[in-house]
């Protein structure tokens, strides 16, 4: 369901089918990425461990399923004062799309 905003929302799916978080975006990649942001953060993207994410689409028997990983890194230069030192980064790729059965 598309929210009057625009948003729409996904429910993150664990192993055995249970959705605790929800993240909302315009796009599913969007909310992908900010669930990967959740995830143990690596020293560097190279050593980061890639993590199966299943996003179901509320309202929908879709699944978008992503590839994701986080990592540390060093906030830039000119960063307000509020931020902290060290930011988690993430990045995910789009494995495909499952439907769920009825």
């Amino acid at each position: 369901m598309v929210r009057e905003d625009g948003k729409r929302n996904f429910a993150l799916r664990e192993g055995d089918g249970t959705e605790e978080s929800v993240f909302s975006g315009n796009t599913p990649r969007q909310a992908a990425l900010k669930a990967a942001r959740r995830l143990e953060p690596a020293s560097s993207e190279d050593a980061a461990d890639r993590i199966e994410l299943r996003l179901r689409e509320k309202g929908t028997d879709k699944v978008h399923i992503y590839e994701g990983w986080s990592w540390r890194e060093s906030a830039p230069d000119n960063k307000p004062d509020w931020m902290p030192d060290e930011i988690t980064e993430a990045n995910v790729a789009k494995k495909g799309i499952e439907h769920l059965e009825s």
